[in-house]
């Protein structure tokens, strides 16, 4: 077999590869993204005042299931035995208005890019803070409330 032939023949199948890799992503594109089926977090299925579960749905992806944060593509601070976490004003604050890296849960600091911001309520965020400082190795006993948290709101401006 000559040259031609064999270039012929090896771009015939390349041609064929390019078509089927062609056909894979437009069939990929009109398929609608299925985020909910997936176990993707939903903002508008999060309708639950438990600490653990928002923890799980919206915190654990950056700093992991266990609180042990993870450096990689951003730095996300553990929240394992972390003595920062004694100020329940500071995780209330942190949680509002968003730190570095990490987005802002707060109704009048949250920014969306794409449908409507994830926001927590006073209660929600009361919770998760409560469960992160009773977790991970953290022993913090003075646990923070509702209404604690719309005090703090309400200074944010």
């Amino acid at each position: 077999m000559n040259a031609y032939k064999l270039n012929a023949a090896a771009a015939g199948c390349l041609g064929i590869g390019a078509a089927f890799l062609l056909a894979l992503a437009v069939a990929f594109l009109e398929v609608p993204a299925q985020a909910d089926t997936l176990g993707i977090f939903d903002p508008a299925t999060l309708s639950t005042n438990d600490g653990r579960q928002i923890f799980e749905q919206i915190c654990q992806g950056c700093h992991m299931p266990g609180g042990q944060g993870a450096i990689g593509a951003g730095h996300f601070p553990a929240l394992a035995n972390d003595r920062s976490l004694a100020s329940r004003q500071y995780m209330v604050l942190t949680i509002l208005t968003g730190r570095r890296n990490m987005p802002a849960f707060g109704a009048r600091h949250a920014i969306a890019f794409v449908g409507p911001p994830v926001t927590l309520n006073n209660e929600q965020i009361a919770a998760v803070i409560n469960y992160v400082r009773t977790h991970f190795g953290n022993r913090y006993k003075d646990l923070i409330t509702a209404k604690e948290v719309a005090a703090i709101d309400l200074s944010v401006q």
